[in-house]
């Protein structure tokens, strides 16, 4: 029997149950229950919206989208977004997802951290933004009636320190390669918790170049 959750139903489809287990046996409890609340307030968002979006595209997206912070999914030197998108694309094409759905997973995932750009964007990606934006910064929070984010949050409950604890994992995910963080709001993460970052200035990069001028 399908689940329905704020009146959203949770795909459960093959893939979508796959991911599901595949993601609760490699993230914690903080990041798999960030994930699926992530799912429902995008999806709640496009429905508010009118926006005709793909559920299991969209849960895939936000299932995947912090796997990158994980030690079995991140690389040497890629952005945690990028190891992310990487592994769910990974996973789709083992099912023979078209390439066009994995393309827009995979962006959706790798562009989760960028505000601005994914809004304009196609439903998968603009959905998958908006539902981690709700969950971590607040954005939009007072469009969510009181009931839909009590049922949510009831089914996948926030932590009482969630939002010191997402932080905390965010560093953690990203310490060992603070090089990725240029350019993004990552760094404001590495700022916070590790002493020893020094941001990367983007000014100071075109001054020391190796053009002459």
């Amino acid at each position: 029997m399908t689940k329905v959750i704020a009146g959203i139903e949770v795909p459960d489809s093959a893939i979508a149950l796959a991911a599901t287990e595949l993601v609760r046996d490699t993230e914690d409890d903080l990041l798999y229950n960030h994930s699926r609340r992530v799912f429902f307030w995008g999806a709640l968002t496009g429905e508010r919206k009118g926006l005709k979006y793909d559920a299991e595209l969209l849960y895939l997206g936000a299932m995947f989208h912090d796997m990158g912070l994980t030690d079995k999914y991140s690389s040497a030197n890629l952005r945690f977004e990028v190891d992310g998108a990487n592994a769910a694309r990974d996973f789709m094409k083992s099912y023979g997802l078209a390439e066009r759905d994995i393309e827009d997973v995979w962006t959706a995932i790798a562009l989760h951290t960028t505000p601005g750009i994914p809004e304009h964007m196609r439903p998968t990606i603009a959905l998958v933004t908006a539902g981690v934006e709700m969950d971590v910064l607040g954005i939009n929070y007072h469009e969510f009636s009181h009931e839909h984010r009590h049922e949510v949050c009831s089914c996948h409950p926030r932590e009482e320190n969630f939002k010191e604890n997402i932080i905390d994992h965010f560093a953690e995910g990203i310490r060992k390669k603070p090089e990725t963080t240029f350019g993004n709001v990552k760094a404001d993460v590495l700022a916070l918790k590790d002493p020893n970052f020094r941001r990367g200035n983007f000014c100071s990069i075109i001054l020391g170049s190796a053009w002459p001028r």
